[in-house]
């Protein structure tokens, strides 16, 4: 059965009769403040509510470099010199403690802000932390990917646990207790196929694994971010860009706060004024940055495999090339061009792949579902009001993880992950 169409979740509620047993927060006990999720999303916690961690100085960490050597049809371009090993971040305890690896969300590196957040709450917790880039990252996908074309859930659940493998043998000292596994996003659902992986393999034996915000039907979720580009904006015409009109409010805002500070809490203070973005605005904002790291995927795949979609094959690279008109050109493709472009092509040459439908099953948490339901060292936290779920996620949730899925009412997409109440959740759920 096709996945594209979901039953609306009332339907399948009655159909499959959708167990009450998942842990529904309600918005009273919750307490966060930020009921619009496109606010939420994008401003996160309010400074004053977010988990109490270390700061950076009281973390003794460092960034490490593995050579990996993908094989590949390709060599990398001579202007990919700087990808050409992977980085990643690790945390470290002075003596024996567990160890949880963070995968990041869509094309974000192993330094970006929420899994910066997340290495914070964990190591105050006393966990050795290891931060990885996502597979959709220019930097994975140079360094680390065999295919150069993620969105195969599969295979780049097999290359981060290639990853994985490589980072404990770069540090034997290290004094691990037992292995977890998190990520948010993308990584969440990253994080499902390696843990299944594992349980196959064995190679970590993972004792827990948490799914913070994962997309359940891929196509569903990156198709809903894709809309929020085409958002009709109120104030734009020919003669005023999307970035110019925001430029503009922000300048205002600091005109009337008398100074400029860009710290972390500034999407937050800024939403309280009367300067605040409109709902239209912020959903530009969300597509916009999804849209960027879309684009960012289809040119450094197109590049790296020479199909000549964007850059044609036979170009001269080097490293003084300037690649801006090929990006402007990778702009103009969204999740869906990607995906028939290069993703079904590859994906029926290398893997004989069939239909659109079946390759959505193929990559989205349908294909983990008896695993999913018979796996207790596996668990969700999600938002009732997430921007990337559509009808009948979160009754399919309900059936697959029981008790195991926590839904917030709040939140947006990753909006609270900082969130104290899901921080203090986070830790409770690794500590059993």
């Amino acid at each position: 059965m096709s996945r594209l169409a979901p039953c609306a979740a009332l339907l399948c509620g009655l159909l499959f009769g959708a167990p009450a047993l998942a842990a529904d927060i309600d918005v009273a006990s919750y307490g966060y403040p930020l009921a619009n999720p496109f606010e939420a999303t994008i401003a996160t916690t309010p400074p004053e509510l977010r988990s109490k961690v270390p700061s950076d100085d009281d973390i003794d960490q460092a960034d490490y470099d593995l050579k990996l050597r993908p094989e590949r049809e390709f060599e990398l371009p001579d202007n990919f010199w700087p990808v050409k090993k992977l980085r990643y971040r690790l945390a470290e305890q002075s003596g024996r403690a567990p160890l949880i690896f963070i995968i990041s969300g869509t094309g974000a590196s192993y330094a970006s802000g929420k899994t910066e957040d997340l290495k914070r709450l964990f190591y105050g917790a006393g966990y050795h932390v290891v931060q990885l880039s996502s597979p959709t990252s220019y930097d994975f996908m140079s360094a680390a990917s065999r295919t150069a074309t993620p969105g195969l859930s599969g295979p780049d659940a097999e290359d981060l646990y290639r990853v994985m493998i490589a980072v404990r043998a770069q540090h034997p000292e290290l004094d691990v207790s037992d292995f977890h596994l998190t990520g948010y996003s993308l990584g969440a659902l990253n994080a499902a196929f390696v843990a299944e992986l594992d349980d196959r393999l064995r190679s970590f034996n993972f004792k827990r694994v948490l799914l913070l915000n994962p997309p359940v039907n891929l196509y569903t979720s990156v198709s809903n971010l894709d809309r929020l580009v085409q958002t009709r904006v109120k104030g734009i015409d020919n003669r005023t860009t999307y970035f110019e009109l925001v430029l503009n409010k922000l300048t205002r805002y600091f005109e009337e706060q008398g100074y400029v500070d860009l710290n972390e809490a500034l999407l937050y203070d800024f939403q309280q004024s009367g300067q605040k973005l409109s709902d239209e605005q912020l959903a530009m904002l969300i597509g916009s940055s999804f849209r960027f790291s879309v684009s960012d995927m289809a040119f450094t795949a197109d590049l790296i495999n020479r199909r000549g979609l964007i850059v044609p094959p036979n170009y001269p690279i080097s490293e003084s090339t300037s690649l801006t008109p090929f990006f402007k050109r990778a702009l103009q493709c969204d999740f869906d061009c990607y995906i028939v472009d290069q993703l079904m092509p590859f994906w029926r040459d290398k893997f004989n792949g069939g239909s659109l439908p079946q390759l959505v099953d193929q990559v989205s948490l349908y294909a983990l579902e008896d695993y999913l339901k018979k796996s207790p060292k596996v668990a969700v936290m999600h938002n009732a009001d997430d921007l990337i779920l559509g009808p009948g996620d979160l009754g399919f949730l309900r059936r697959t993880f029981g008790e195991r899925l926590t839904v917030y009412p709040r939140g947006g997409h990753c909006g609270n992950l900082n969130y104290s109440v899901n921080g203090d959740a986070m830790l409770e759920f690794f500590r059993g």
